[in-house]
């Protein structure tokens, strides 16, 4: 029996999206629109109409009863590193019993590890442990994803990660967008030879990245230790000119001028930014860069929140997303996310919808496709275990994912990504 591409989604309790096409700011970021007793209709995995009251007759349409419920955009994760080999879960006593980073490295440990385990695996293994953390994302509400290299800090490696994104995102429901992050640190064997590191990647990496189309976006770690903001600039720019738009991680340990870097380089988004200063968050806000914050790293780590609330106010678009990797944030819960950028951000929870749907999607340069229920965009959405907007902020710790539908399709929380049954 042939499924239907049309989907109709009917007695909607309350539904609430953001609007538009382009990242809100300012008191933008909180102004969504919410309909009660609404509809959605989907043909062939794009929003046809939405509404209020009796839905359309759409006959020969699959019908998805939302029992009165919830419904919001699908979340849009913007910031990830979901392709890496082995886990760093030996290092959390060590932590506890207080024992610094640069000694965890000397132990083995750090991301360097997960640089050796990354090379070691192989493509259908990196792709396999990426498809199991995608069937967890998808089952929180989840449907777009980016995901970032940087666990390879090799030609061959780092090629091998965004293959395996390439092929993910050609066989999972939910859409990834790859970005190379070849500049995450300086690998062990170029630990006396930086400049011959930023020369690899110059010269050979990012060609190679170029030349198959592996991603869409070139991001530097830029802190102190790591790159600066000089060389991060050069990789940038160089990444521009081979087509790959710039991200910034910038601002998360000390401010080096990462955030203002990304005024001048046309950085579409900038991330981590825990000290991100005043002059900082002016430049974002003068270059309308998203600002793509992760309170689930805070968390974990027991540092310091970023300063999201005079972002906000100072009209810089806000974006969260999990920060997924293995040694600072194993978290795939955009669910949990929400309730911290409401605690800890102190972000109403219609800035906090915004900041997971539309501002997402526009982070990972998708705004015009995702991040909210509109006609013409792409039909993803969640329906939720919760009466209003509130309720899913304020619960912590829950997946009050109750169905969630990805371009059309309907899977259901708990299945592990798998679709639902016919005629669901």
């Amino acid at each position: 029996m042939e499924v239907s591409e049309t989907l109709l989604v009917y007695r909607i309790g309350t539904l609430v999206t953001p609007e538009g096409a382009t990242a809100r700011s300012g008191a933008a970021q909180g102004a969504v629109r919410t309909l009660r007793d609404a509809w959605v209709l989907i043909e062939g995995g794009t929003i046809a109409a939405l509404g209020t009251g009796e839905p359309p007759a759409a006959p020969g349409a699959r019908r998805l009863d939302a029992e009165g419920k919830l419904v919001t955009p699908g979340l849009v994760d913007a910031h990830t590193h979901l392709i890496f080999g082995g886990w760093r879960q030996h290092e959390l006593g060590m932590k506890l019993r207080g024992v610094p980073y640069l000694e965890i490295l000397a132990r083995g440990g750090g991301i360097l590890s997960t640089v050796r385990a990354t090379r070691a695996a192989s493509q259908g293994q990196l792709e396999e442990k990426g498809r199991r953390a995608l069937d967890e994302m998808l089952a929180f509400g989840t449907t777009t994803c980016e995901a970032k290299s940087g666990y390879g800090l090799s030609v061959e490696t780092e090629c091998r990660q965004l293959r395996a994104i390439q092929s993910l995102n050609e066989s999972h429901p939910i859409d990834l967008v790859p970005t190379f992050l070849g500049a995450h640190a300086v690998p062990e064997e170029y630990r006396t030879d930086r400049a011959g590191y930023i020369r690899l990647l110059c010269r050979e990496m990012i060609p190679a990245v170029a030349a198959e189309n592996l991603a869409a976006f070139c991001d530097v770690f830029c802190e102190t230790g790591v790159f600066s903001a000089g060389e991060s600039r050069e990789i940038l720019e160089t990444g521009l000119r081979f087509g790959l738009r710039p991200k910034i991680h910038a601002d998360e340990i000390e401010a080096i001028g990462g955030s203002q870097l990304a005024r001048e380089v046309g950085a579409v988004s900038c991330e981590h930014l825990i000290a991100c200063p005043p002059e900082g968050i002016s430049a974002m806000a003068a270059a309308g860069t998203v600002a793509c914050l992760l309170p689930a790293t805070s968390f974990y780590l027991g540092a310091a929140y970023a300063p999201a609330r005079d972002m906000v106010d100072a009209g810089v678009p806000v974006a969260l997303a999990t920060d997924f990797n293995p040694g600072s944030c194993p978290c795939l819960n955009m669910q949990l996310v929400m309730s911290l950028g409401c605690l800890k951000y102190r972000l109403t929870p219609e800035e906090v919808l915004t900041a997971v749907t539309l501002n997402g999607a526009a982070a990972v340069g998708l705004a015009e496709r995702a991040g909210s229920l509109e006609p013409g965009k792409w039909g993803d959405l969640v329906i939720w275990k919760a009466e209003d907007l509130d309720y899913l902020c304020y619960r912590l710790g829950s997946n009050l994912a109750c169905a969630v539908v990805k371009r059309g399709d309907v899977y259901y929380s708990g299945t592990e990504g798998r679709q639902a049954p016919e005629g669901a």
